[in-house]
């Protein structure tokens, strides 16, 4: 595991208060690798998920900051999403 999904994994864990979500939602980080968010917590993984969310590392270290809005990220091209749009706005929310 790289050390930006490593990063990546305790900020999005931070983030969420150590709490769970209640779908399974993957970000896919460039080159870099890809993370999942569900009931469990966040972890490095590849799984299938409800919701497929891809940017940039730069992207998501912006979300997780607060920087940049996820709903502005998908607006402008800078987040792609695939699949279940209802999952991603309940995780934008907690990211927001």
């Amino acid at each position: 595991m790289s050390d930006i999904i490593s990063t990546a994994v305790s900020a999005l864990t931070e983030k969420l208060g150590g709490e769970g979500f209640d779908a399974t939602a993957k970000f896919v980080l460039g080159d870099e690798g890809s993370l999942i968010v569900d009931e469990n917590g966040v972890r490095a993984g590849d799984d299938d998920a409800d919701v497929t969310l891809t940017a940039d590392v730069d992207t998501f270290e912006q979300i997780l900051t607060g920087d940049l809005n996820p709903t502005g990220a998908f607006m402008s091209g800078k987040l792609t999403i695939d699949g279940d749009m209802s999952a991603a706005m309940r995780l934008a929310s907690v990211l927001a």
